[in-house]
Formats: C-alpha cells, sequence, structure tokens
C-alpha cells in the first residue's frame, strides 16, 4: 500500500513534481526573444524565404524591385526587417517607367547620386505594420508615422472611402502580407524634398558650370566670324575665341584695321598699341621689335583689331641682343617672321607679378600662345621667370614694360622656339636565323668515307 502525506499518495506526488520539471526545461529550451525583434530571420542572419522582403522581390512591382538592388539596400532592409515588421509602399510599374521624369530617373541612377536613390526608396517604407484597416477615420485627419530614412509620411482617409499617403493614392491595399511585414501598392511614386532639393542643386550647377551644344555660337569656317551677331555688354570679354578673330593665312594682313574707337567703341585698340610701340622705342633696346611689328608684318594692325573687339594679350618682347642672334634661314621662310611674333604673344593679360605669382605656386605654367597649338612654358629660376626650355630659354629681363589693362609687354632677354617634337623611329626587328648545327671532324671523316663507298645516302646525318 502507498504511503499518504496529508490525505495525497505519494505516487501522485511524483508525478506531479516530474511534470513540473518537465515544463520548465521545454521553457527554458525554447529561444528567447527579450527585444521583441521579429522572427523572420533566423539565428544565423538570413531571412526567411517567408518574409515580405523576399516577396518584394519576387512580385510584380519588377521596377522598384530593381531600384532597390541598384541602391544596395538589401543588407540594410534585411537588417529592419530582423528587428521589427516593415510596411512597403510600392509604386506600380507604370509610375516609374513611363510617368517619371527622364531627366530626375537619370539623376537617380548615377552613381555620385547613391545617397539620394537609397533616400528615395527608403522614404517609402515604415518601420511598423500598418494595414489597410488600420489607416485613420476621415473624421480623424492625417496620421504621421516615420519612415527609415527619418523623415515622415502622412496617411489620410477621405470621406469617399479613397486612401492616401502623402499624394499618392493607395490602390492595391494588403497586395502581399507576411508575417513580418505588408507591400501596398499606390499610384505614384513618393519623393521626399530633400532628394528634390539634391535634384534641383545638381541641375542648376550643371546649368552654370557648362554651356549647353544649342547654346553656343556657331563660327562661320569660311569668314571666321559668328553667323549670328551677338550681343556682348559693355566691357565683357568677346564670345569669338581669338583664335577665330584672327584672320586666316600666316600673315595677319588681310584683316582691315577698325576706326578709332574700334567696332563696338569699348577700346581703342589702335591708339593702345601705337602707345605700347612707342613705349617700346622710348624704352630703349626694342627697336628691332618694334621694327617687325610696324614694317616687317602687319601685325600691329591686326593686334590693335584684336584689343578694340575687346580681347586681351601679353607680348613677350625680345630685347635687340635677342634678335640680333637670330640667322637668316630662321628670317628668311615665308611667314618666319609671323610666326616667330605669334609664339612671343599669350592671349590673356599677365603682369610680372601674376607671372611670378603662378611660377611659385604651381611649379611649371604652360600658357597659350596664338602659334597653335605650341604652348610656352614658364618656370621659377633664381628669382625670376625663365621662359621655354634648354638652351632656348629666355628670362624676364624687363618686366612691366607696358600694361594699361589690356595689353602687357614684358621683356625677354632670349627668342623662343616651340620645341621640335622629335619621331621616334622604330628600328626593324631582328630575324633570328637559326643555324645548322656543325658537325664534328669525327663525324666528317666518316662521312667523307661512306661517300666514297656510294653508301653516305644512306645515313641522314651525312645528309
Amino acid at each position: 500500500m502507498d504511503s499518504s502525506i496529508y490525505g495525497v499518495s505519494s505516487s501522485k506526488i511524483f508525478l506531479f513534481f516530474f511534470f513540473f520539471s518537465f515544463v520548465s526545461f521545454a521553457i527554458t529550451a525554447l529561444p528567447q526573444n527579450p527585444s521583441g525583434k521579429s522572427f523572420a530571420s533566423s539565428a544565423s542572419g538570413q531571412i526567411n524565404s517567408n518574409s515580405v522582403l523576399v516577396a518584394l522581390l519576387d512580385s510584380h512591382y519588377t521596377e522598384l524591385a530593381e531600384l532597390v538592388e541598384k541602391a544596395l539596400l538589401l543588407q540594410t532592409l534585411e537588417q529592419a526587417v530582423g528587428k521589427h515588421n516593415i510596411t512597403i509602399f510600392a509604386p506600380r510599374n507604370e509610375a516609374l517607367e513611363r510617368q517619371l521624369d527622364p531627366e530626375f530617373k537619370r539623376f537617380l541612377l548615377e552613381p555620385g547620386n547613391l545617397k539620394s536613390l537609397q533616400t528615395l526608396i527608403m522614404f517609402h517604407i515604415i518601420p511598423k505594420r500598418v494595414g489597410s484597416h488600420q489607416w485613420p477615420e476621415p473624421k480623424t485627419g492625417p496620421v504621421k508615422h516615420n519612415t527609415l530614412c527619418n523623415d515622415h509620411l502622412h496617411l489620410t482617409s477621405k470621406s469617399t472611402g479613397k486612401k492616401t499617403v502623402d499624394s499618392a493614392e493607395l490602390i492595391r491595399p494588403d497586395d502581399v502580407i507576411r508575417p513580418d511585414g505588408v507591400i501596398h501598392g499606390i499610384q505614384q511614386l513618393l519623393i521626399p524634398r530633400s532628394v528634390i532639393e539634391d535634384f534641383n542643386k545638381r541641375r542648376n550647377l550643371r546649368s552654370i558650370s557648362a554651356v549647353l551644344p544649342e547654346g553656343a555660337p556657331e563660327v562661320d569656317p569660311r569668314t571666321h566670324r559668328l553667323k549670328k551677331p551677338a550681343s556682348v555688354p559693355v566691357g565683357a570679354p568677346p564670345i569669338l575665341p581669338i583664335y577665330d578673330a584672327m584672320a586666316p593665312g600666316p600673315s595677319l594682313a588681310p584683316a582691315p584695321a577698325p576706326g578709332p574707337g574700334g567696332p563696338h567703341h569699348h577700346f581703342d585698340g589702335e591708339s593702345q598699341v601705337k602707345d605700347f610701340i612707342q613705349t617700346l622705342l622710348h624704352y630703349g633696346g626694342y627697336n628691332e621689335m618694334a621694327d617687325i611689328l610696324v614694317n616687317l608684318t602687319s601685325l600691329a594692325t591686326e593686334m590693335g583689331r584684336l584689343v578694340s573687339e575687346g580681347y586681351v594679350i601679353t607680348v613677350l618682347a625680345p630685347n635687340d641682343e635677342a634678335m640680333a642672334k637670330l640667322t637668316t634661314d630662321q628670317l628668311s621662310e615665308p611667314g618666319a617672321p609671323e610666326q616667330i611674333i605669334y609664339y612671343h604673344i599669350i592671349p590673356e593679360y599677365q603682369t610680372e607679378e601674376s607671372m611670378y605669382n603662378a611660377v611659385r605656386r604651381f611649379g611649371k605654367v604652360r600658357y597659350d600662345t596664338l602659334r597653335l597649338p605650341h604652348k610656352v612654358v614658364a618656370q621659377e629660376a633664381d628669382g625670376s621667370v625663365k621662359f621655354g626650355h634648354g638652351e632656348g630659354s629666355a628670362y624676364l629681363f624687363d618686366p612691366d614694360i607696358y600694361t594699361d589693362g589690356r595689353i602687357s609687354v614684358q621683356g625677354i632677354d632670349g627668342v623662343l622656339f616651340p620645341e621640335e617634337e622629335t619621331e621616334t623611329v622604330k628600328k626593324p626587328a631582328a630575324v633570328k636565323v637559326a643555324s645548322k648545327p656543325r658537325r664534328g671532324k669525327l663525324l666528317e671523316v666518316g662521312c667523307w668515307m661512306l661517300g666514297t663507298l656510294g653508301q653516305d645516302s644512306r645515313f641522314r646525318s651525312c645528309q
């Protein structure tokens, strides 16, 4: 007979304690979730196949799924799904294919705008489950919900029964339902204000930094003048590049000189050129340069026309000692004097201070010249500015001989010539000729003996 304790048999007490111990062990063996995280993700961090994120990638919202992949947001969304339920507002494909501005779509897909694309997509996701039955009533008014991009959306219901998400109408409520979230189909794409501001800023910068091809001035290749006259404000630089403003040919003589004041009545280039040539003569030591500009060529006339049209120039004037070193061969070729002077004219306004500061800061500076496509190299040397390279270099000898804001004349102690391009001649590759292996003396003697007997043809080494 079983013993009893307070009227209860000991066997029943033993069974009760055994059942209680088994239930406690089963409860402790279950996985704990103290933070309230979703069980959609497994312990290894992989997304469950029944997740709302997997459903989005496999759904008919292909355009949104493609943007999610291009935005490199899969890992971020996996972490969000692992922490809590989410609600995705998915625009229909037509809203992204046809109704979206092509320029705005190109902006989103540019590599430099990845952050804007990520912000746009996370603006469509709120970190909580909101079913269609949880929309606010029309009398309640809009309800604000935070999104994954730290912005907010407003859910509203109208008296007509329509439900909206900000400005987009809800067209497919509860389209995809999963244990860790829900997807609602909406009429159009939702664009946060930050993305719109970024897009407008980039578009404004593009319009400032670049000139559209249709807005660029058209130059007539026959006359080197603008096909359509353009209005230029007083004091503004001319629209036509200085290389097109120059008359074609080896000399600038065919271009007629303008009257006093120039065609636009902005600058009196003819008087300014006369002033700087007179300054060269009075300064002393630059008579040869003045003689080439006035008598040997018509460069002075053309320089006056360019200055009258608003262009600025800097003349590197070799002194008489440097000009005397020129040989007859260097000046006898047709157009040689013009080409020499072209290489000494820089189509920008430079002074001794500006050039010295440039070479001090950048080391070597390449200035454009009127002798295309050659450039003159300037660098710092012995506390001054050195032009050219090697033995054909020249130093800034007499700085700021003439500076009036349009024409700058800098005296140098040498004549500059562009660096001649040396053509590298490729040597033909040597052809290796395989020499026959030389036979030894013993083999030659053996072959000679076999040859006397008429048996050498049977041996390949003797052939």
